[in-house]
């Protein structure tokens, strides 16, 4: 009977200190995990309050007077600023790298509407574009007063986080990503704002809307005309020049080849860093190519990547832990 006892004091014990183990695991597995919040503010560009999804990482809390670096993650057509968290788990990576030993950011995920991160050549009346939203989140929130979405982004975004939270408040540590046309807006915006971000990287992103099928001597071809323009996009068409206009100098201003090329000509100094992967089987990947081309033509360093697989989450949620780490090895030093 006195040996059943021990034993069974001996189970107990044993039961006791796996409980302790498992709780000390879960307080530190707890611990390492970063804080996901949601903000809401007024965005002086687009004359609205937007929310900002923003991820904050483990020691935030506990460090109370270090900065941060801060990558900026953009969402693609119709799609929302809850859809890196929601469906990319962008936080869920980030907490597995920087546990791992990769240096810690801040991140940011804006809500980008479809406004393909450009000032706009006009906007919908806002009434108009109340009245003809048929998306699932409230119209209100998605149209707005002025479509200034680059200017939204560069200017009232990182305003916004900048004062609001410990960062490293200068390009050097500030980085942008994102996928489809978020790959196309964080490509851009690095080249168009040069002195904002240093670091830029795209994920399936859309890198010209203004290619032509084949090449010319390997060259990329480009449309020069608007008719040009309404043949190779077609469908999407009507909705790019809710955007761009039909002035073709308005489209190459916002192209990232030729942003690319004129800042090489007049700064190289503030050149991003630029990084760049894409599916074999994606449909936007000839644009990934042009874009390299135009770049190593150039003598712009570009890190680029094909990988297996489409246009899907499946894919973005494989390779973002790829930018996660890039990104914070040229803005996190």
């Amino acid at each position: 009977m006195m040996v059943k006892m021990i034993a069974t004091t001996s189970r107990a014990v044993f039961a006791l200190l796996l409980l302790c183990t498992a709780s000390a695991d879960g307080a530190r597995a707890q611990a390492v995990k970063g804080e996901v919040r949601v903000d809401t503010t007024l965005m002086p560009s687009l004359g609205v309050r937007k929310q900002v999804v923003i991820y904050l990482p483990p020691s935030y809390s506990r460090e109370t007077t270090r900065r941060y670096p801060v990558a900026y993650y953009l969402h693609g057509l119709t799609g929302a600023h809850t859809d890196w968290t929601r469906f990319g788990m962008l936080n869920v990576s980030a907490d597995s790298l920087f546990a791992s030993g990769v240096r810690e950011m801040i991140l940011v995920m804006p809500d980008g509407d479809d406004g393909w991160y450009s000032d706009w050549s006009k906007a919908a009346p806002m009434a108009a574009c109340i009245a003809a939203a048929n998306r699932k989140e409230p119209a209100e929130t998605y149209c707005v007063e002025n479509a200034k979405y680059a200017k939204y982004i560069a200017y009232d975004v990182v305003a916004y986080i900048d004062r609001t939270y410990r960062t490293q408040a200068n390009r050097s540590h500030r980085g942008i990503a994102g996928l489809s046309m978020g790959g196309y807006g964080a490509i851009k915006l690095a080249l168009q704002f040069p002195d904002v971000f240093s670091a830029a990287a795209s994920h399936s992103g859309l890198l010209t809307a203004m290619q032509k099928n084949g090449t010319q001597g390997g060259k990329p071809m480009y449309a020069q005309s608007i008719d040009e323009l309404r043949t190779i996009n077609r469908d999407y068409q009507s909705e790019f020049e809710k955007v761009w206009g039909s002035d073709m100098s308005r489209w190459r201003a916002n192209d990232p080849a030729v942003l690319a090329t004129r800042l090489a000509a007049t700064g190289r100094s503030q050149m991003p860093a630029i990084y760049i992967d894409t599916g074999t089987e994606d449909r936007l990947t000839p644009t990934s190519r042009a874009l390299r081309w135009e770049l190593e033509n150039l003598k712009i360093p570009v890190d680029y990547y094909e990988y297996p697989g489409a246009h899907t989450w499946i894919y973005w949620r494989t390779h973002s832990p790829q930018s996660l780490k890039w990104l914070a090895e040229h803005i996190a030093r």
